[in-house]
């Protein structure tokens, strides 16, 4: 007897099944087909392994009640989920884990509801900025195989392909002096344009990125943001040193100490 072979799991199949969002029946037929495809089991195992580590930056409050004012607030952070929804897209992740990043980031925000107006007043567009910065690291640092697209030893390459299509002239700091080795880069979509992301690593394989790219289209005097200090973000998925040089972003981010991340971003920003 001819064994027939099932058609291979599309990615909404496979969202389902490591989500958990499917019925016993259809989650049985999906699992009859899993088994007779070894690429889909093993993007069912990567992407499982993100779900839970992106779920364990914030552990304790995934399990906490959502707060009526964080409801409200969820209504004015509707466009930052759509960022997030892109990145599942381009990234391949499991729709819940980017949900229960969001949990996350919404929780954080129940202190902000409190706070002087004054606070409040961050520019919107450098705080998305820094949060895609960081879900991007999360993102792309665990992979193994396909962490960049463009290896260094194609840097000349990268850097000309990147600087053409962020329309800015590139430099990817040297940090080897600090431990750290460029691994390579990749393009990434933004919500103004193309952004770009450089990888580094030291010998004990932690890893760092710089994200950088424009944060905003407005002229100068329109009230967008064109600078901003020196600053340091622990909010999302990992801490970062940013700053905005006449409405270009940079965010270098880690899962490193403070004053580790500190000397690496006044060494990028030295060479920038």
């Amino acid at each position: 007897m001819n064994r027939t072979h099932a058609l291979p799991l599309t990615d909404d199949e496979i969202h389902v099944l490591v989500d958990g969002r499917v019925n016993a029946p259809d989650r049985t037929a999906l699992e009859a087909r899993l088994a007779q495809d070894p690429a889909a089991q093993a993007t069912v195992a990567r992407w499982q392994q993100q779900r839970e580590q992106l779920r364990g930056l914030y552990p304790r409050m995934l399990d906490e009640p959502v707060a009526a004012s964080l409801l409200t607030a969820a209504q004015e952070l509707d466009a930052s989920r759509q960022t997030a929804r892109q990145w599942t897209r381009w990234s391949g992740m499991a729709a819940s884990v980017v949900l229960s990043f969001g949990v996350g980031w919404l929780l954080h925000g129940q202190w902000q509801l409190h706070q002087p107006a004054a606070l409040l007043a961050k520019a919107p567009v450098v705080t998305d900025f820094v949060r895609q910065a960081g879900l991007a690291y999360a993102v792309y640092t665990p992979e193994v195989r396909h962490p960049v697209e463009v290896t260094a030893n194609e840097q000349a390459h990268l850097v000309q392909w990147l600087s053409k299509r962020l329309g800015k002239p590139l430099k990817v700091p040297d940090l080897t002096e600090h431990g750290y080795d460029l691994v390579g880069g990749r393009l990434l979509p933004g919500e103004s344009g193309a952004r770009a992301q450089f990888m580094f690593q030291n010998a004990a394989g932690n890893r760092i990125t710089l994200y950088l790219g424009t944060v905003n289209a407005a002229p100068p005097g329109s009230g967008a943001p064109q600078e901003t200090a020196f600053r340091f973000s622990a909010d999302g998925a990992a801490p970062s040193f940013y700053w905005v040089d006449q409405g270009f972003g940079y965010a270098l981010s880690g899962q490193v100490s403070k004053e580790t991340l500190l000397q690496l971003a006044q060494a990028t920003y030295r060479q920038l």
